[in-house]
């Protein structure tokens, strides 16, 4: 029996996500979903795992602002959002049922998306770490300004179920092989 698809609008709406994204930005995750969605789509690279990373990928992110501004110094020296990320993307993904598999590969990605963090030296990154990387990266600004654009959240919810349509198309033809193949 197959399972329902965990979709990008069920992971948005999640108090989880709700809770933990806003420091980062909805707009961002949503760029970076849509971004991951038209890498995918060039590359032949699941966009089901692809749009997933890119949405939750700043999920880790926690408040480093100092008297009103942002501290990059300390966010570049102290950071770990990745990591963060990753364990709350994990968890989030499978108590909404996603297939363990296809869990551990986005969590991964998203471990692996940031080109700052030292988690990343000397390491060969699959084909979907990278695309999630560069789906984030399209779309920063200086000062970090990509994480102050503001989107409402009947915005984002209506432009990541606009993705899920595309993504559940996709699916329709793709099988475990077909997501299976993007990692390696």
């Amino acid at each position: 029996m197959k399972l329902p698809r965990v979709t990008l609008v069920s992971l948005l709406t999640d108090s989880v996500t709700l809770k933990h994204m806003r420091v980062a930005g909805f707009h961002h995750a949503v760029k970076a979903a849509e971004n991951a969605l038209r890498l995918a789509r060039e590359r032949d690279i699941c966009p089901d795992l692809s749009t997933k990373a890119a949405l939750l990928h700043d999920i880790g992110h926690t408040d480093w602002e100092k008297h009103g501004e942002w501290d990059f110094e300390s966010y570049d020296y102290f950071d770990i959002h990745p990591i963060k990320g990753a364990e709350r993307a994990h968890e989030l993904l499978t108590l909404k049922g996603e297939h363990l598999g296809k869990a551990r590969e986005i969590a991964l990605a998203i471990l692996f998306h940031s080109g700052s963090s030292p988690i990343n030296t000397n390491l060969e990154l699959t084909p979907l770490q990278k695309l999630v990387m560069e789906a984030d990266d399209m779309d920063e600004q200086e000062g970090g300004l990509h994480h102050r654009e503001e989107i409402s959240l009947e915005n984002a919810i209506e432009r990541v179920g606009e993705i899920d349509e595309i993504v559940d198309e996709h699916l329709q033809v793709c099988d475990e092989s077909c997501w299976n193949s993007s990692l390696t």
